[in-house]
């Protein structure tokens, strides 16, 4: 005999749910719905005046309700809560932030390529050409690995030679810079549809013979070596970053294109010095088990001595659909208490911020800090943290934003490290183009202003920012 410890069917439908977006929460259960008989929505109209969540500086808990289910043979105790949020006092005004048109980039390439006047075999290698590009619009694969995938899948044989032949083709659709293999051919690309002006050739130069140096800003070393003068680098330089680095994702692929608007999770409100919160659940139907089946495998049960073998295969397979609806129940509700939870103790936490929008105000906050709030487990918190979005009166957050390790100032007080990023990124902005602050000049400043700071942790901070070295900022 062991001892062995497993997760039951219910904590595993939890952690799935728990880690899904509001929309992708939509998803799964549409797709439980369609696939489970035992499970059905109901109606999605609210049952009473629910309020919101609201925190303030004297009452910082929430009143949980009872979370366990009753027994689901009876029609009485079929669930049927509601799970989509309260606060219908007044219209939320989302920001939504559309990326990518309700085409995708193989559907609109597909479509182009109807109109280059290709034959049958040509078609195919440019349909399979095309289901090769990554999301940013550039063919990462070598032309002689599709040779090998053209010749033992679609039965045609054709040289990399070939391939690039039809790759040429593809280059010339739209959006400019598509098909490209690297950076330098997918600006290259673009340039090439330009006006052929005097920037616009110097350009081609710069990006055809001297890009690694363009890429390292060595503009003393392309200035001697071509003798082009510093003003016509300066438009030169202008033309290429002018250009999209990134072609495909002017559109979207299938899965991008149902999730083309960012969707909070949370939605978090600020009046009159108190912070009100609740779920984003507008879209989230109310779910129950469906009356027939708990009537039929009641049925079932009050004459279970009389039934035939074909009678109990039945009854096992509504009381498995059943058991799975109830589950399924239980853990849409489950992580629903999870992530208020969550949202509450991270409201609680950063309330200054969520009162001012300050992001001075935002205090250091790790899981830890949470999970001990919640008294949920660290892994469960950076469930609920990962893929979700805030909606305050002024913008959209994605979760982690809230999180920071903590730095302390000369007198000892303990400070976010994000408030330390915005002054390092406030310095970088306004720095001389000419001249920009080295790592060493930007812990000096942090230090004069207060910060205990080494200079290995400015340069972290500045990586996460993604602000390159200041020999890569440098600027004409």
């Amino acid at each position: 005999m062991k001892q062995t410890q497993r997760l039951s069917p219910l904590q595993m439908q939890v952690i799935k749910l728990v880690e899904l977006n509001t929309v992708e929460v939509e998803d799964r259960i549409k797709q439980e719905v369609e696939e489970n008989p035992a499970l059905e929505t109901g109606n999605n109209e609210l049952t009473g005046d629910q309020e919101n969540d609201t925190i303030d500086t004297n009452e910082n808990d929430l009143t949980q309700e009872d979370i366990i289910l009753g027994d689901y043979f009876s029609e009485d105790d079929i669930p049927d809560y509601r799970l989509n949020g309260s606060n219908q006092k007044s219209e939320q005004n989302f920001i939504e932030i559309n990326y990518y048109d309700d085409k995708s980039l193989n559907d609109y390439l597909r479509e182009q390529i109807g109109l280059l006047n290709l034959d049958e075999r040509k078609q195919m290698i440019a349909e399979y050409i095309i289901g090769n590009l990554d999301e940013n619009g550039y063919l990462q694969r070598d032309l002689q690995s599709i040779s090998d995938d053209l010749l033992f899948q679609q039965h045609i044989e054709a040289t990399p030679l070939q391939l690039e032949d039809v790759l040429y083709e593809l280059q010339d659709l739209d959006p400019p810079g598509i098909c490209a293999r690297d950076l330098q051919e997918c600006l290259l690309l673009q340039l090439d549809r330009y006006e052929s002006t005097k920037a616009v050739q110097h350009a081609k130069t710069i990006l055809r013979d001297y890009f690694e140096e363009f890429s390292r800003k060595h503009y003393d070393k392309i200035m001697r070596q071509t003798g082009i003068s510093e003003e016509n680098l300066r438009d030169a330089i202008h033309e290429i970053i002018s250009l999209n680095p990134k072609p495909g994702n002017s559109l979207g692929g299938t899965l991008q294109t149902a999730m083309n608007n960012i969707t909070p999770d949370f939605i978090v409100e600020s009046e009159n010095g108190i912070v009100s919160f609740h779920l984003n659940n507008s879209n989230i139907p109310s779910l129950k088990v469906n009356p027939n089946f708990s009537e039929m495998l009641k049925g079932y049960v009050d004459n279970k001595s009389s039934m035939s073998a074909d009678d109990k295969q039945a009854m096992l397979f509504m009381k498995q659909k059943v058991d799975a609806a109830k589950w399924f129940i239980d853990a849409v509700k489950q992580r629903q208490y999870t992530l208020q939870r969550t949202m509450e103790a991270i409201v609680a936490l950063q309330y200054d911020f969520f009162l001012t929008e300050d992001e001075t105000q935002l205090k250091p906050m790790i899981l830890k800090d949470v999970a001990e709030r919640t008294g949920f487990d660290i892994s469960t918190i950076s469930r609920v943290s990962n893929s979700k979005y805030v909606q305050t009166n002024t913008a959209i957050y994605p979760l982690k934003y809230f999180f920071s390790e903590a730095m302390q100032t000369h007198e000892g007080e303990d400070i976010s490290s994000r408030e330390v990023k915005k002054i390092l990124k406030e310095s970088i902005d306004n720095e001389d183009p000419s001249k920009p602050l080295t790592d060493d000049h930007l812990t000096k400043i942090l230090n004069e202003k207060g910060y205990v700071i080494a200079r290995r942790t400015v340069a972290k901070y500045r990586e996460q920012l993604n602000i390159p070295i200041s020999r890569l900022r440098k600027k004409l």
